[in-house]
């Protein structure tokens, strides 16, 4: 009798101290498009409660960064970078808007490997349907259960612009002559494009910034920084050289501060 009244009551003292000294899980804290918090620490970011754009590593990227910002191009870029192929496809990129290109191209870009930049998300599941709600396009996955529409789609696509530093093209030709001589300038700059050799921009990117006094990385370290803390430092050294130049002007008297249009070059911080 005493025996189990031993055992019993250390059953109940290991139950006690396995109960105070449980390690629980922490929720994964969901950082999302626009809710204002930084992304220097975050490895994702939720456009939607069930799609995420990742942030890779720089190393990750440079396995094969040709792909990988192929596809990022392609799912930011406007008709007008996309002229060229639109034409060859009898569409008037005028006439077409960057969500119905993102429409056009993501069902075939969604059948390549796109985990870098969406994750585990099965984007080969994804085909244009409407909207019974709203009679509009959407992208829409039996598999995921989601609907990509084109409020998604801009958070998508902005994500992937801050992430890289990319800037939103809205340019559009003033008249058929502009439109017709932009198209043929555009295409023999392809034709040209095509013939060169793959150069890797984020090899050269690394390169530079390892090596020069702003950027305080080596090589395996830079490694190990995701693309989006990489692109921010590399704009980071650009206002830092800009402030310093501004600086040497200033004291040598040869710029006047108060005829500046842009004040931001009087400030080693970046302001936007």
């Amino acid at each position: 009798m005493v025996l189990k009244l031993f055992a019993l009551l250390e059953k109940l003292a290991l139950e006690q101290y396995e109960k105070k000294n449980a390690i629980h899980e922490k929720p994964e804290k969901r950082i999302y498009a626009g809710d204002g918090h930084s992304w220097l620490e975050a490895d994702k970011i939720y456009v939607t409660d069930k799609i995420y754009i990742r942030i890779p590593t720089v190393g990750e990227i440079l396995d094969n960064d040709q792909s990988y910002y192929s596809m990022a191009y392609h799912l930011t870029m406007s008709p007008f970078q996309y002229m060229v192929q639109l034409d060859d496809m009898h569409i008037d990129y005028t006439e077409i808007t960057d969500y119905e290109l993102f429409l056009l191209l993501f069902p075939t870009l969604g059948k390549g490997d796109l985990s870098l930049i969406f994750g585990d998300l099965d984007t080969a599941s994804y085909e244009v349907k409407v909207n019974v709600e709203n009679n509009l396009p959407v992208l829409y996955s039996k598999e995921n259960g989601t609907i990509i529409d084109e409020f998604v789609y801009n958070k998508i696509a902005d994500t992937l612009r801050k992430i890289h530093n990319l800037e939103k093209v809205r340019s559009k030709p003033g008249n058929e002559e502009a439109k017709r001589y932009l198209l043929e300038k555009e295409r023999k700059k392809q034709k040209r494009s095509a013939k060169k050799p793959y150069s890797s921009y984020l090899e050269k990117l690394v390169l530079a910034l390892v090596n020069s006094k702003e950027f305080k990385y080596n090589y395996e370290e830079t490694m190990n920084l995701s693309i989006y803390k990489l692109n921010q430092s590399f704009k980071q050294s650009q206002v830092r050289i800009a402030f310093d130049n501004t600086m040497i002007g200033v004291y040598a008297g040869t710029v006047d501060t108060s005829k500046l249009a842009d004040k931001s070059c009087l400030s080693w911080i970046q302001l936007d």
